[in-house]
């Protein structure tokens, strides 16, 4: 069994050296499985004053005493020193343990063993100290594989949070990144396995440690792992960042901390490549953003975990925004400048009254946005504006390239924590249904639940054939002939089957634009004065989008 230090009072007497010595347990039964640290043998009566605690002490008893005063004394002595155990050999000074000495081990619950064959010393002390050795190694080689991992993860582009996610797995506790003033960078919980036991929220678990610090001048609450991630300015002692693993859903052994001081090392040269920081804050965001979005954050203990975050949005409704950037766009880990550049839009176009709290979400890319209006009917302004706030970080980020889509803003609908929590959900998948929409600097999600079923509807193969039969032989008419039929529908349809508007739009003649539409009536066998024939070819345009 592995422990603090060394192994237990139970191992060590299941090792064949002290188990040749038929061991009997006769007081502390309720304590074999105190930490042995070391071993040793002694027979002076003063032997407390040679030991630092943790052994397991072996003897014959010579300098037990004899009287009962001193065999006490002998006892309490050991006790207050902090030993693992006492064991002795029975023989040569007792044939069995006297009472007084196993009452007062009992009493001071110190493990009281003894031995009735005779056993070498050097044997039991030789096979405990390599059990403790092994056991080290042992610490040691679970500490590098987790070392391995974190590498891996962060060679194949998992990024810093991957990193604490692995870490928080190993420690089964949550595990902080902060800074080096104590604000919060990052919350990592332990990935749930196929039966996971109730676990605190990890910035529920954040915000008890900050009201801890605040009462405790002595540090961090005990059984906290505290790990410092160098690197924070000039001098060998500067400081970054920190972790912080707390020992809230499982104890803490040492190869924790020799883990968390193995990543904190990979962390420190992560962290001085660039000023990864703010990507780091921004994903914590986006994770809890994304976590509200999908259930796993209950509406009423939203509005403290966002606190935590720097979100204190008042008492007006809440505004869920997410723009989707298209593939090509991805930033490639350079998170941190688009989160930058946008909150710095963010701040000068929307203005410091209207709270704020934007994350990233780098595997979707997303940055999921939340705002504090005054009321309801500011939604339409400062969507207009957070839109423009948007596209100009992605502009200053170097995401706008010629050929490649721009990103794509939803805004959903304002309300309460249960509203924001449904609307940024709504919000991040019409985000991805809306993926080639160009023509709108923001869209309203309520207005794109067309596009989001059809988008549900994107693998299946009967979706493929409804576009086919309802738009297919204008596809292959534009393939090979000029001019293309498909945009003259598409504005033909957006104005209603108004002529007069779709031909201001198209820049062409009234006549021209007959034509055209006669054309596309004869290639399609249809017309477009029927309802359902709009209605069909409306969803067959929206649709190929997303059939494949």
């Amino acid at each position: 069994m592995e422990s603090q230090d060394g192994i237990t009072v139970r191992r060590a007497l299941e090792l064949p050296g002290l188990r040749a010595g038929l061991p009997e347990v006769v007081a502390g039964a309720d304590r074999l499985d105190r930490t042995v640290r070391w071993v040793h043998a002694g027979e002076v009566p003063n032997i407390a004053s040679l030991l630092k605690g943790g052994e397991l002490l072996l003897t014959t008893g010579l300098g037990l005493g004899t009287r009962p005063a001193e065999q006490r004394a002998f006892v309490r002595t050991l006790a207050e020193r902090g030993i693992a155990a006492l064991v002795v050999e029975l023989g040569r000074r007792f044939d069995r343990l006297p009472a007084p000495l196993v009452e007062t081990a009992g009493a001071a619950g110190l493990p009281l063993v003894q031995l009735h064959r005779e056993v070498p010393f050097v044997t039991v002390t030789e096979e405990v100290h390599t059990e403790i050795v092994n056991g080290h190694y042992a610490l040691l080689r679970r500490a590098e594989e987790v070392h391995r991992r974190c590498t891996e993860a962060l060679l194949d582009g998992g990024g810093v949070p991957r990193v604490l996610r692995i870490l928080a797995g190993f420690a089964a506790n949550p595990v902080f990144l902060e800074t080096a003033e104590g604000r919060l960078l990052y919350a990592a919980a332990p990935e749930a396995g196929p039966a996971p036991a109730p676990a605190a929220d990890p910035l529920q678990v954040w915000e008890g440690l900050r009201g801890q610090r605040a009462t405790r001048a002595a540090g961090p609450p005990a059984g906290t792992v505290l790990v410092d991630v160098p690197g924070g300015g000039h001098g060998s002692g500067a400081v970054r960042a920190r972790l912080v693993v707390p020992a809230v859903s499982a104890p803490l052994l040492p190869v924790h901390r020799m883990a968390a001081e193995r990543a904190a090392g990979l962390l420190a040269v992560v962290l001085m490549q660039a000023r990864q920081e703010e990507e780091v804050a921004a994903r914590g965001r986006g994770d809890f953003l994304t976590d509200l979005a999908e259930g796993r954050i209950r509406a009423e203990d939203a509005p403290a975990q966002a606190r935590v975050l720097g979100f204190r949005p008042g008492d007006g409704p809440l505004l869920p925004v997410v723009m989707r950037l298209a593939p090509e766009l991805s930033p490639s880990g350079n998170w941190a400048l688009l989160a930058r550049a946008v909150l710095e839009e963010l701040s000068s176009s929307v203005g410091g009254g209207v709270p704020a709290l934007l994350g990233v979400r780098p595997v979707e890319g997303r940055v999921p946005l939340l705002l504090g209006l005054r009321t309801e009917s500011d939604r339409t302004a400062v969507a207009d504006r957070v839109a423009t706030a948007l596209r100009a970080g992605v502009e200053r980020a170097g995401l706008e390239r010629p050929g490649v889509r721009p990103p794509v803003v939803v805004v959903g609908v304002p309300g309460n924590w249960a509203a924001a929590s449904a609307g940024l959900r709504h919000a991040a998948e019409t985000a991805t249904a809306a993926q080639g929409l160009t023509d709108l600097p923001w869209y309203d999600a309520r207005r794109l639940d067309i596009d989001l079923l059809l988008w549900r509807l994107r693998d299946h193969p009967d979706l493929a054939a409804f576009v086919d039969r309802a738009i297919g032989p204008l596809r292959a008419h534009d393939r090979t002939a000029r001019p293309a039929l498909l945009p003259t529908l598409e504005v033909f349809l957006a104005h209603a089957g108004r002529k007069a508007e779709t031909a201001r739009e198209l820049h062409l003649n009234r006549q021209t634009l007959y034509n055209r539409l006669a054309r596309i009536e004869e290639l399609l066998g249809t017309d477009l004065d029927d309802p359902q024939t709009v209605l069909a070819l409306s969803l067959a345009l929206r649709a190929r989008r997303h059939a494949p």
